[in-house]
């Protein structure tokens, strides 16, 4: 299924075997795609799709909003225009209708392919049983379709290339910002790879990595959090006391900025806590590259292994009191020193070692940002006749996310 879906074999980042390609890919991506540095140069664009978010919900506030529709349409939106190029603020394609619409149906139907395991894969000479399920003309469809919405994107941006001048949302403006597809087409173009030739179906495959990778896992982590912080109310009184005290005092426009983010002492442990119990994804798939002994086991190379990082997390030999939302765990220099890109292998959020996630600090610079301007501009209750606490149970291939939409009632605040 991902050589249907990523044009090939070995063609993205997230799924190619290790070799010379993955190194350049992943090269490519950690340098010039998902730096520090980079990562900073979209803080406007952040900045603008939470306003645009703040203000659906504002909109909205009279009856129950569907919290879950409205973080994937910020995070696809932020990935949108991060991966082509937008920098015009009253921009609304990305949003709830036009492109951004098209690309979230079309990413939900890759995640279900991509989660289904087909039969065919695991015994071949069974791959007929896919035809008959209508497996193989879905994935013929989502691939065309996918194909298509990211060669229009390439298309404009290649004409925006040509027509000379500043690049629009690519380093035009204020701020020394390029987008992804930018930065892989001058890869593809004066072949900076080390050697590896990037072609337009590399650079397809691995945009299409991080509309995948990105756009699910925001929005499920900043849905968790939140559905934890109803379900522990004290918590959340906690933490909107902190923000709030914290933006009165900077004495601003009532607006939330990302240089508020590290004067907030609760804000990363909540979130910690949050990651620990609903990991985005909680099943790591690897591969073993040579034959391997592991705990007295022999694994021969090229076993497919799954690794329960979820588990990990919530492992009672390793953690006290392991199912109960406890953000305080985080408050001493072990917890505030714990990092969440793969560096303790208690708690893997994000993978570890060289197949760990290269993304992470791009999504929570998004996660942060989007749950402290959440918390500050509304308080936040379940619909009244309904059920007394969210309902955390999952479902999800790729990423999960909750069973049943968090829907939530949002009552402006002010100071």
């Amino acid at each position: 299924m991902v050589e249907r879906l990523f044009y090939g074999r070995d063609r993205d980042m997230a799924f190619a075997s290790y070799g010379e390609h993955w190194r350049q890919a992943r090269r490519v991506c950690v340098l010039h795609l998902l730096s520090q540095r980079c990562v900073l140069s979209f803080r406007r664009v952040r900045q603008q799709e939470t306003a645009a978010l703040i203000g659906r919900v504002r909109r909205d506030a009279a009856a129950a909003v569907n919290l879950s529709h409205l973080l994937v349409v910020y995070s696809s939106a932020v990935l949108l225009r991060a991966a082509f190029g937008n920098d015009d603020d009253d921009d609304s394609s990305y949003g709830l209708d036009g492109e951004g619409e098209i690309l979230r149906k079309l990413l939900v139907d890759a995640e279900e392919l991509l989660g289904l395991g087909t039969l065919g894969e695991v015994v071949p000479w069974l791959a007929w049983v896919n035809s008959v399920r209508g497996v193989h003309a879905k994935a013929a469809r989502t691939s065309e379709a996918l194909d298509g919405f990211l060669e229009r994107g390439i298309a404009d941006h290649h004409t925006r290339r040509h027509r000379g001048g500043p690049r629009k949302g690519d380093g035009g403006g204020d701020e020394n910002r390029r987008s992804f597809a930018s930065v892989l087409l001058d890869v593809k173009e004066e072949e900076e790879a080390g050697g590896i030739q990037f072609d337009t179906a590399a650079v397809k495959a691995i945009i299409l990595d991080m509309f995948l990778a990105g756009s699910s896992t925001t929005a499920s982590i900043v849905e968790s959090a939140m559905a934890e912080l109803i379900n522990h109310p004290d918590e959340m009184r906690k933490l909107q006391e902190e923000i709030r005290a914290a933006i009165i005092h900077d004495g601003g426009d009532n607006q939330i900025t990302e240089d508020h983010l590290g004067k907030l002492r609760r804000l990363k442990p909540v979130l910690k806590e949050t990651l620990r119990l609903h990991m985005p994804s909680p099943l790591v798939h690897r591969q073993t590259v040579e034959d391997t002994e592991l705990l007295g086991y022999h694994v021969p190379a090229r076993t497919r292994v799954i690794i329960d990082v979820g588990a990990i997390a919530r492992d009672p030999a390793t953690w006290e009191r392991a199912g109960e939302f406890l953000p305080e765990r985080w408050f001493g220099d072990d917890g505030a020193s714990a990092a969440v890109a793969g560096q303790d292998f208690t708690f893997l959020p994000f993978g570890g070692g060289r197949r760990g996630c290269p993304g992470a600090g791009f999504g929570m610079a998004s996660v942060d940002l989007v749950l402290t301007s959440l918390l500050y501009h509304f308080d936040w209750e379940l619909p009244a006749g309904g059920a007394s606490t969210v309902d955390m149970d999952v479902v999800g291939e790729l990423a999960v996310r909750l069973k049943k939409p968090l829907c939530l009632v949002a009552k402006p605040w002010c100071p």
